[in-house]
């Protein structure tokens, strides 16, 4: 078994290590965690022949710097945010063979907001609570190699190369800049108003600049909203729709926490949370019910 490592010279915006989060441990007031666009984790995977499962690094808007020592594969999957190996452009949603020394490095930003690094083989890291996740209320504490710093190193175990794959272009997610997603009503849906929830329904919310792993706040704010009805604090999970005293729309993304006290108006369907993922501060939202 050959071993492969990578080496971070530059970490980027916000650079961290994911998988598909820590399910289960709701009950206990631990977070999900996990990737935001669970879609394009897995394609990222899939490319590299690991487990749906595998950590990989997650990017956000303004990639890494990343030197490699030895032979492997990678693939990137996601936003757009123009990779590059040794300076000459690299296709995305493709398996990419790496040779000792490549460079890879990322530019500017053409579309989507986050890129998924898989890295074929197993990426030694430590874990907790059977995930590598980082997390945004503790990232060191648990799985302190999880949030990428610079010079970080990373070793991973080759077992044998995958066979060379690449998703058709036609078939690629597409990553809007503005978005409708589908929502179920929430648990307090009935407590709006009418004018309220048309609102919520008719207009587009743009991303606020307060949008992170935790939750996306939208800079709207509903009309004729009543914060006086009494909730009590009560789970929730990604996708959830919280509305806050002053009428402001929250969307809850992979780190949020576990329960809350503001009125639940939806939450969004799971497949059109990985689209939201990809949506970045200044992008549009809109709301439909799900048929």
């Amino acid at each position: 078994m050959d071993d492969f490592k990578m080496t971070f010279l530059k970490p980027g915006l916000h650079t961290t290590v994911q998988d598909q989060g820590r399910l289960g441990f709701q009950h206990l007031g631990v977070p999900i965690n996990g990737v935001m666009d669970k879609r394009a984790a897995k394609l990222a995977n899939e490319l590299v022949s690991n487990e749906i499962n595998a950590p990989l690094f997650e990017i956000t808007l303004i990639g890494p710097k990343v030197e490699f020592s030895g032979k492997g594969q990678i693939a990137i999957t996601g936003a757009d945010l123009s990779p590059t190996l040794n300076g000459k452009v690299i296709d995305m949603y493709s398996t990419i063979s790496i040779s000792d020394g490549d460079l890879l490095e990322f530019g500017h930003p053409i579309h989507g907001c986050r890129s998924y690094l898989a890295v074929g083989g197993t990426l030694k890291i430590q874990r907790w609570l059977n995930s590598a996740s980082a997390s945004a209320t503790d990232p060191k504490t648990f799985t302190p190699q999880s949030l990428i710093e610079k010079s970080a190193g990373f070793h991973v175990a080759i077992k044998e190369k995958a066979e060379i794959k690449s998703i058709p272009s036609s078939t690629r997610p597409k990553l809007p800049s503005q978005l409708k997603v589908r929502v179920f009503r929430g648990p307090e849906f009935n407590s709006f108003t009418k004018e309220s929830i048309d609102f919520f329904f008719k207009y587009w919310f743009p991303i606020s600049k307060d949008a992170n792993r935790m939750g996306y706040r939208l800079d709207k704010i509903l009309p004729h909203f009543n914060p006086d009805v009494e909730v009590i604090s009560s789970g929730i999970v990604p996708g959830t729709i919280q509305i806050t005293n002053s009428g402001q729309p929250i969307v809850l993304m992979a780190d949020a926490q576990t329960s809350g006290g503001y009125m639940r108006i939806a939450n969004i369907l799971t497949d059109d949370l990985n689209k939201v993922a990809q949506l970045k501060p200044g992008d549009l939202l809109g709301f439909e019910i799900a048929d």
